[in-house]
């Protein structure tokens, strides 16, 4: 109850609540910063960066930065506020859930999607959030995509990752995240990738190797 709340009530339900005053390009720069935060609280538990992990995170980050520096970075602070919560929420749930006895599998994800989603749902009743009318078509679709891809397949990996990788490995899905939605905008919506963009998203698989690189050196 407690890992879900803090990575799906507090960590995805502070990013949903500044995505309405921030724009995409700060936000995905605060989401990025989640794996800096898992590192740091890794160190709680002796679990400490080798020297090519901390230069792989800073990478990645710098890449992160490089691929949304033409988007809009303007936002409330309040909102900004929200989405370093929300990432300092992730990684320490993240971090922390590694020593728990948690469910196995399927369980631990519906287990704490549950709970997750109990807590935004109190949340929204508190805030006086009602659904005022039946969503359309085109949002039911994207809400049934979310669904089975953003939460039956993608948060069942992570929590998968998590019970059989470092933290900071598993967490570095934040850098992967933005060429990612790059290249599914130019393949689906036909957007525009400049060479800068093609850049960055080098640049940040450089830093999301050498964290790769890192573990396998750390273990040797």
């Amino acid at each position: 109850a407690l890992t879900g709340t803090l990575l799906l009530g507090i960590g995805n339900g502070l990013v949903c609540y500044a995505e309405q005053t921030v724009a995409s390009g700060l936000a995905a720069i605060a989401v990025a910063s989640m794996p800096l935060f898992a590192a740091t609280f890794g160190a709680i538990y002796r679990d400490w960066p080798s020297r090519l992990e901390w230069t792989g995170l800073v990478i990645g980050f710098a890449g992160v930065v490089l691929l949304n520096f033409g988007s809009g970075m303007s936002g409330s602070p309040l909102g900004a506020i929200a989405l370093i919560t929300a990432a300092i929420a992730w990684a320490f749930g993240s971090v922390w859930s590694r020593r728990r006895d948690m469910p196995p599998a399927a369980m631990n994800t519906a287990a704490q999607m549950v709970c997750g989603g109990a807590a935004l749902c109190i949340a929204s009743l508190l805030l006086g959030e009602r659904l005022h009318a039946i969503p359309g078509f085109a949002a039911t679709m994207a809400l049934l995509y979310l669904i089975v891809f953003g939460s039956l397949i993608a948060f069942t990996a992570y929590l998968y990752l998590l019970n059989n990788v470092r933290a900071l490995l598993a967490t570095s899905y934040a850098y992967v995240n933005p060429p990612v939605a790059v290249l599914l905008g130019a393949v689906a919506v036909g957007e525009a990738v400049h060479p800068g963009d093609i850049a960055a998203m080098a640049v940040i698989l450089i830093g999301v190797a050498m964290i790769t690189l890192g573990k396998v050196r750390k273990k040797g």
